[in-house]
């Protein structure tokens, strides 16, 4: 599912830039900020997947329920793109300095377009949210050979995400550029049907999860509790916390060992003695918590720097769906006599995933294992920090390039000409290339993180809150593109790269990404892995208690 699904996705990703600029008459700037807000929705919604998933429905059900509305809004967008009443009149044989005079979009063009936009970035959120952890549920942390095999399920989760987004960005835009958009977006809603009828059919053999209520509820009640017992002292032994033990805590449980971080949350398990309240008012979970539902909450509390962090990262990554693809297109994107769309630029990165991941997987991750004793082979935070230096240096190669396009252009004389630049296409393929390697270890270094610390009911939140890094990413490329067209004077004002100064934007870039990874080795040098106590209420002759710590990365 995951790789049809992400195929669809991938496809609108890389080239609707192509589309609003070329077909629904948007401005560059226009162009450039609405996909990134798209993606930006996309990847912020799954917080309300996630929750629906843990509080409501099944995981495995909320795949299926948001991968048919994901359809719905490739079908409508199918529709658009197929019947010309319902887009624009397309600008054609206008040079770049007369792109002005296009019809704009009507009303009710835009609403069709932006319906069709979000029902897929709504369908696609749900699925994110769901589909991770739905896989890693297969897999029994408790066990030491399915614990290790599910470090290995979040590799080939990425690698699916990865072919599949290679077949998108290379297929399926050659179909939308050379057959038609409405083939296209039909080609997205035909994979879309697929992956739902996939996931369909292993319904039976999956360990389906039972939701356990509201998290979010759950952490509420924590902070309102501890707001009422705010007076009183924090005890120093947790014996004298509120927990449930034995049989009260239910069949299986995980119970969490309390931490010295956030100590003023503590005051929600305060046991009131009788003389402090009547007894009346001091039960119920809005007065007192279990010292399990305090850490799950400092849990949540300290995963937020780490995800802070990583946005920037995913703002860099905004570029290379926006400008590079509009660099692309002024270049020349012929291979070996082949014409390759501009559009499927992203599919170096995808390739270059494609080729890591396994090498990374049965070559890096056995050898880092009998060193390191750790079953992901290195610590999930070093797995991060290392593809937020890539990411740095990938910015800079992006300036470099930039640099040598725009020395072209100015020493061919076609600084305002609309022809391709006497420039091969795949020169941008470098900066492509080192991004690719720094999402593979951040991406899935991410999911596993989060997915691993959050609490047992909990988990898809949890994997939600991984992508709202790229959520954030994308909306923060929204904003440092107006402030910096403001400060700077219209850096990147114009309809025309040539006379853009994208590659200062680039090293701008390159220098915020060394300050936020100095600002990430804090975050991950503070955060403190939980440590679960986990009771099972066996059969007579089992073992009853097992305690389990993560180790500190």
């Amino acid at each position: 599912m995951e790789g049809l699904e992400n195929m669809a996705f991938v496809t609108v990703a890389v080239s609707l830039v192509t589309y609003f600029n070329g077909y629904m008459n948007f401005g560059l700037t226009k162009s450039a900020t609405t996909l990134t807000n798209l993606m930006g929705t996309a990847f912020l919604l799954p917080l309300f997947g996630g929750f629906l998933s843990d509080t409501y429905l099944s995981r495995f059900k909320t795949c299926v329920l948001f991968g048919c509305i994901e359809l719905g809004g490739y079908i409508l967008l199918t529709l658009q793109a197929h019947f010309h009443v319902l887009r624009p009149r397309p600008c054609k044989g206008l040079t770049i300095n007369t792109i002005d005079q296009c019809d704009v979009a009507t009303f009710g063009q835009s609403m069709i377009l932006y319906l069709g936009l979000y029902l897929v970035a709504l369908g696609t959120s749900g699925v994110k949210a769901g589909l991770p952890s739905l896989g890693a549920d297969q897999f029994d942390e408790r066990d030491p050979k399915e614990a290790a095999l599910l470090s290995s399920f979040f590799n080939w989760f990425l690698f699916s995400l990865t072919v599949g987004g290679a077949v998108g960005v290379t297929f399926v835009v050659w179909i939308s550029d050379n057959i038609g958009w409405d083939w296209g977006f039909a080609a997205c809603s035909i994979a879309l049907f697929f992956a739902i009828v996939f996931v369909s059919m292993g319904k039976s053999f999956y360990r389906h999860n039972v939701p356990k209520g509201s998290p979010i509820l759950r952490i509420l009640q924590v902070f309102v509790a501890a707001a009422r017992n705010w007076r009183l002292p924090t005890p120093d032994m947790t014996e004298e916390l509120h927990e449930l033990h034995d049989k009260e805590a239910g069949v299986e449980t995980e119970m969490y060992q309390r931490t010295n971080q956030f100590r003023f949350l503590d005051k929600a398990a305060i046991v009131k003695s009788a003389h402090d309240t009547p007894l009346s008012h001091t039960t119920g979970p809005w007065h007192i918590c279990t010292v399990t539902q305090v850490e799950e909450t400092k849990i949540l509390l300290r995963m937020l720097p780490i995800i802070l962090s990583t946005v920037f990262m995913n703002t860099c990554l905004a570029q290379l769906q926006t400008f590079s693809i509009q660099q692309g297109v002024t270049m020349d994107t012929r291979l070996f006599g082949f014409h390759v769309p501009a559009s499927s630029l992203p599919v170096i990165p995808l390739v270059f995933m494609s080729i890591l991941i396994p090498i990374y997987e049965r070559v890096f991750v056995p050898l880092a294992r009998k060193l390191t004793g750790i079953p992901s082979g290195i610590r999930l935070l070093q797995r991060i920090g290392v593809g937020l230096v890539l990411s740095m240096i990938s910015m800079a190669i992006a300036g470099v390039m930039e640099t040598r396009r725009k020395s072209v252009a100015i020493k061919h004389h076609m600084v305002d000409s609309t022809g391709p630049l006497p420039m091969s296409l795949f020169w941008l393929g470098f900066q492509y290339a080192v991004f690719g390697a720094a999402d593979m270890f951040t991406l899935v270094g991410l999911l596993e993180f989060f997915y691993e610390e959050s609490s047992a009911g909990m988990k898809s939140l949890g994997t939600a809150i991984s992508w709202c890094s790229m959520a954030f990413g994308y909306y923060g490329s929204s904003i440092v593109v107006e402030v910096v067209n403001k400060v700077s004077g219209g850096w990147l004002a114009n309809n025309n790269l040539n006379r853009d100064k994208l590659n200062y934007f680039y090293w701008l870039l390159a220098g915020l990404s060394v300050l936020n990874f100095g600002v990430y080795l804090v975050c991950a040098s503070w955060y403190k892995y939980k440590k679960v106590e986990e009771k099972h209420f066996a059969a007579e002759g089992e073992v009853g208690d097992v305690k389990k710590e993560n180790v500190k990365g």
